[in-house]
């Protein structure tokens, strides 16, 4: 062996041993900052679990079992069940309006726009998942409110025989359907970014192979493209809904708080859900009590969002296997 070789040979050695060393740095990297993360969660958990013990053995289950809110009465009641309910119905109108509209947008975006109109539509998608939460619910308060009240009374007037298009008060203002339709506009980029990427990743030759035997784009969508992504969309469509949940300001802004259970009615006026509760009553706060009060609904939020997301990796984990 001559000695350029040589040379050349403890070159490669000497760039794979550094490549090995910067992978093992970047790795570690990675894992502090995974294990990082778990421990802030773990430290806000048992922050907030450690708070709600006095709340927890001053209301009992009536806590998560009742609606009322009076800090003046002796003893003081406080429950979350309607703000829990409202966070839950909330979040399924933002899923019924979002799911839909970022399936197709992203179908679009796929398989049928032009590539210079895909291209602008993913960073109008991109820049409206930037948008922070107060600008849009102050768009929603200002600009939505009046167009989406003669929406609620079309749907109340034709479809009123339905129970949850029902309003006996004539009230269309601070109802579940504006605070829903405002979340499912958050939603919609996150879940059209991740059902776009995941569809733009199915096989070119299984779509190939669809066309050629003639499917029909519904057809090449419905047994190729959703099948094989439906894993990612799942995961898009949960990770949206863990935003739905939290969401406090643009909620804030649209919905009427009250501390009743407005079970199915999504167009009469009122509702809640735990984060407005939080955040309404944070700069009122009576005493001590009340603080622990709301930093014990905050842990119940912050395990429902737990709750939620492992669920979505279940469902995630379970469509892959399914998958392979």
């Amino acid at each position: 062996m001559s000695s350029l070789d040589t040379n050349e040979t403890l070159r490669d050695l000497h760039s794979a041993a550094t490549s090995h060393r910067g992978d093992r740095v970047f790795n570690r990297v990675i894992t502090g900052a995974a294990f990082t993360s778990l421990i802030v969660l773990a430290g806000i958990a048992i922050f907030l679990g450690l708070q709600a013990i006095p709340a927890f053995q001053s209301q009992g289950l009536a806590f998560l079992t009742t609606t009322a809110w009076d800090i003046n009465t002796d003893p003081p009641t406080a429950g979350i069940w309607g703000m829990l309910y409202g966070s839950v119905l909330l979040a399924v109108i933002a899923l019924v309006i979002a799911v839909p509209a970022s399936i197709l947008l992203s179908v679009f975006m796929v398989f049928l726009a032009p590539p210079k109109i895909a291209k602008i539509l993913t960073n109008l998608v991109d820049l409206m998942a930037a948008i922070p939460s107060v600008i849009l619910g102050l768009w929603a308060f200002y600009i939505l409110n009046p167009p989406a009240e003669e929406w609620q009374q079309l749907l109340n007037q034709y479809l009123g025989w339905i129970p949850i298009f029902e309003n006996a008060s004539g009230n269309f203002l601070g109802t579940p359907f504006i605070a829903g339709f405002v979340l499912a506009i958050m939603m919609i980029p996150i879940v059209t970014s991740v059902t776009r990427e995941v569809l733009g990743r199915t096989p070119p030759e299984l779509i190939n192979a669809a066309e050629s035997l003639g499917c029909s784009l519904w057809t090449m969508l419905r047994y190729v493209a959703l099948p094989y992504g439906r894993g990612g969309i799942v995961g898009g469509v949960m990770l949206g809904l863990g935003r739905a949940l939290g969401e406090t300001i643009a909620v804030f802004f649209v919905l009427k708080l009250v501390y009743d259970t407005n079970w199915y009615k999504v167009i009469e006026s009122g509702g809640g859900s735990v984060a407005t509760l939080i955040v309404s009553r944070f700069g009122e706060v009576t005493g001590p009590f009340e603080l622990q009060l709301l930093l014990a609904a905050g842990f119940f939020l912050f395990l429902g969002t737990l709750v939620v997301n492992m669920i979505a990796n279940l469902i995630v984990s379970r469509t892959g296997r399914l998958q392979k």
